[in-house]
């Protein structure tokens, strides 16, 4: 068993549920973040427990600063030190060219995507960071190939959230690199989760397939393979690094 507990934001389903769930069976307590999907995050939670591993639910907004300190408050109260993030949680702010962008949709998408990725980072710093007392850690942030590829006629919001996310993964790495805290990201393509259908593209998977060298999309267990990856002792001198996960793409 690891001493301490991993934060994986956005963890009821998809990418975050399968790091939450592969973080469990490698020693990790896990709190189990979610914004709205309580169900989901509790199955998560009681698939981690069934197995003989520590996890719980805990409900938080990552865009609102005082659910952000409230969730690192309640893993390190029910869990223990806080001993790595996985800045997973994310929005697309749906399928659109950019004429046709509602502020809605890009005030959704940044706050989420990049304020949550930079509060939740920040809280992590400050109990990990050996200057400030901590024993060091491990974050992982979830980009997308979208910010290399641009996300071109269906979400270049979504892909410059995602650019913001590496930029800031580089800087905050080198930040902290000689205070015990490694700082990363993974750049899934395309991945089979529900983020496609509830982007309102169902078709989505099929559609792009033939433009993946590999010929298929990968799956969420492959992208927590990486994420586990970073965090593990075997990526010790790996920092400031964007792994991406895209099948050649």
């Amino acid at each position: 068993m690891i001493e301490g507990s991993l934060i994986v934001t956005g963890a009821s389903r998809g990418i975050g549920a399968a790091v939450a769930t592969s973080a469990a069976e490698q020693g990790f307590a896990v709190a189990v973040n979610f914004a709205s999907d309580r169900g989901g995050a509790e199955g998560v939670v009681d698939r981690i427990v069934s197995a003989g591993g520590r996890a719980v639910a805990i409900q938080a907004d990552v865009s609102v600063e005082a659910d952000v300190l409230r969730l690192f408050e309640t893993a390190e109260r029910e869990l223990g030190p806080i001993r790595g993030l996985v800045n997973n949680a994310g929005v697309t702010g749906g399928i659109t060219r950019v004429e046709a962008l509602t502020m809605q949709a890009i005030k959704a998408v940044l706050d989420v995507n990049v304020t949550g990725t930079m509060l939740c980072a920040r809280e992590a710093v400050k109990r990990m960071s050996t200057k400030l007392g901590g024993t060091g850690g491990g974050i992982v942030n979830l980009s997308s190939l979208a910010a290399r590829i641009g996300g071109v006629g269906e979400w270049v919001h979504y892909a410059a959230s995602k650019g913001a996310v590496e930029s800031f993964t580089r800087g905050l790495a080198r930040e902290v690199a000689a205070e015990g805290i490694r700082v990363n990201a993974v750049a899934p393509g395309l991945v089979d989760t529900e983020i496609h259908v509830r982007s309102g593209a169902p078709d989505r998977l099929k559609r792009m397939a033939p433009t993946i060298p590999m010929g298929r999309p990968g799956t969420a267990e492959e992208v927590a393979a990486g994420v586990l990856w970073l965090l593990s002792p075997a990526a010790s001198y790996v920092t400031g690094t964007i792994l991406e996960i895209g099948g050649g793409r």
